[in-house]
């Protein structure tokens, strides 16, 4: 298998009398090709044409790859350009030419290559003017052993994946159980990834919450965030609130107004009960989707936009799809990744954790559920999941006198859902009976109830039931222990 050599179009000049450029001598003295790809901007590609006929005296097949780029010396525009070429090369060895292009062509040339993303030999053709003639090693194979090199771009990708979840965490998700904990991860992950995403979960469940994370955690940070429920309006007027009107467009329509689209430019669009668009709506967002432009209504230019659309649903889209309801073509661009949030009854554990975060939201951050009222948080189905939490709480706020809240201080539901209590036996004088349990197990048992609702109350908070049972932190973990607790 022969050799691939890979290189800018240099200075080429066909006069004999001049240096004909380092491809054509390294071609000339150096080991033969059986392939060439030559890169060349557009704008030079009559120049790039002729040292390609040139360079079949020397190799069997020249390949010329016209590049769009306009800058030849735009370090972004040239990484984002060679980055597209590489899955398309050649798989023999490959060579790349490091004196032909412009300085910062060649510097990615090292970037690429030392970054394990391009394997391939790096060599540096001795320009006439800096040796004598013959030059004892006119071609030098360039060698750059940067410890440490090839890593450094998996760690990157590491920080800016572990930066991505801390974001999301400290954000407004509150709760550490298992399935908020799969969240986050799946969250951290899809947020530093440039692909729409649908976040499916149950009306109330934060869906939009979620997207507000992903925008935080993403590159996309600094730019707006624009959410619109797409089934607050009317089907007459939803294409304009999407994509935006020029003055005149319709009745009523006095000046020209973006759509949010155009408002959220640049950054993170949030498409809440988007299974709610009516079907000739959803062929308009397919094509933006697909295009990356939109034409305003009653406008004839269109318009660019830099917009990553998240959106979500409480509808199961792949149902809709085959009821012929949402466009399956639209599903599949929509969905370029998928985050489920998780119903407030799957994580009960963090019930604690986001009553303590509405009460001080709500700014009653002393209020405390008695065990009761706990009892009847822990009982309740919440259909309308952490949206009804949060009213409930507020609720408390409004009509709770005191810093407790006790059952009769909760809403009529909740009570509902609370078995009865059952009898508290007398106290007579008869003797007791004869399996009644020693002292010690009574107090043990009394003890095991406390500890378990101090860290039901606090979520699993081990100092901060320690401080709400009014013992040191270090005795709570010995009699976690003795209970068989931890």
């Amino acid at each position: 298998m022969g050799r691939h050599l890979l290189t800018w179009a240099d200075r080429f000049t066909a006069r004999p009398d001049d240096d004909p450029g380092p491809v054509l001598r390294l071609l000339a003295v150096g080991e033969p090709y059986a392939r060439a790809t030559l890169l060349c901007a557009r704008a030079d590609r009559a120049r790039g044409r002729a040292l390609a006929r040139a360079m079949l005296r020397f190799v069997d097949q020249v390949h010329l790859e016209l590049v769009d780029v306009a800058d030849p010396s735009d370090h972004a525009a040239l990484f984002m350009a060679l980055h597209a070429l590489l899955p398309s090369l050649p798989a023999e060895p490959t060579d790349v030419l490091l004196s032909a292009g412009t300085p910062q062509a060649q510097t990615l040339w090292v970037v690429l290559v030392q970054a394990g993303l391009l394997d391939a030999r790096m060599l540096q053709v001795i320009p006439p003017r800096f040796v004598p003639d013959p030059h004892p090693e006119p071609v030098r194979q360039v060698r750059l052993d940067i410890p440490g090199f090839p890593e450094i771009r998996a760690l990157t990708a590491e920080v800016v994946r572990l930066r991505a979840r801390v974001a999301a965490v400290a954000g407004d998700l509150i709760g550490d159980s298992a399935p908020m904990r799969r969240l986050a991860d799946r969250l951290a992950r899809v947020a530093v990834a440039e692909v729409p995403v649908l976040v499916l979960g149950e009306t109330g469940a934060g869906k939009e919450l979620v997207a507000r994370a992903l925008h935080q955690a993403s590159p996309r940070a600094q730019g707006p965030f624009v959410a619109e429920n797409c089934g607050a309006f009317a089907q007459g007027t939803l294409a304009s609130e999407l994509f935006g009107h020029e003055a005149g467009a319709f009745t009523g329509a006095g000046r020209a107004h973006r759509g949010v689209f155009e408002q959220a430019h640049g950054g993170t669009l949030f498409l809440d009960e988007v299974g709610e668009l009516p079907l000739n709506v959803q062929v308009q967002l397919l094509r933006v989707l697909q295009t990356g432009e939109l034409r305003r209504l009653g406008g004839e230019r269109p318009v660019r936009v830099d917009v990553r659309v998240v959106a979500a649903t409480h509808r199961e889209l792949a149902s809709e799809v085959a009821a012929g309801r949402f466009r399956e073509d639209l599903y599949y661009r929509l969905c370029g990744a998928e985050l489920r949030v998780p119903a407030l009854r799957d994580r009960l554990s963090d019930l604690a954790a986001l009553v303590l975060h509405f009460l001080a939201e709500a700014g009653r951050p002393r209020l405390r559920p008695t065990q009761a009222a706990w009892h009847a948080l822990r009982a309740h189905g919440w259909p309308g999941n952490v949206r009804e939490l949060r009213a409930e709480v507020r609720r408390w706020c409004v009509f709770v006198d005191g810093d407790v809240v006790d059952l009769p201080d909760l809403s009529p539901e909740l009570q509902r859902g609370v078995p009865p209590a059952a009898p508290r036996p007398r106290v007579t004088d008869a003797p007791a009976p004869a399996g009644l349990r020693p002292l010690a197990e009574q107090v043990q048992a009394v003890e095991r109830q406390a500890i378990l609702a101090a860290l039901a109350a606090t979520g699993e908070n081990v100092s901060a039931a320690a401080r709400t049972l009014g013992i040191d932190r270090n005795t709570l973990k010995r009699k976690l222990k003795q209970q068989g607790l931890r």
